[in-house]
């Protein structure tokens, strides 16, 4: 039987913490900041966390279902 290979695409966009939330970075922070609002970039500087509803796919895409 083959080994599962991770999807290269994610493992480069997503974390696993310690406590086995996933994690990513926010989009829309890389140019044309001129803009968005202070307010905005702040909250886009944080780590958001993958969904309930997408955890099963991106879970499959890192190999760990």
């Amino acid at each position: 039987m083959p080994k599962v290979k991770t999807n290269s695409s994610a493992k480069k966009r997503f974390k696993v913490t310690g406590s086995g939330k996933i994690t990513f970075q926010k989009a829309f922070k890389r140019h044309i900041l001129t803009k968005k609002s202070t307010k905005r970039k702040r909250a886009m500087r944080k780590d958001g966390v993958v969904a309930d509803s997408n955890l099963h796919f991106v879970k499959r895409l890192l190999a760990m279902k």
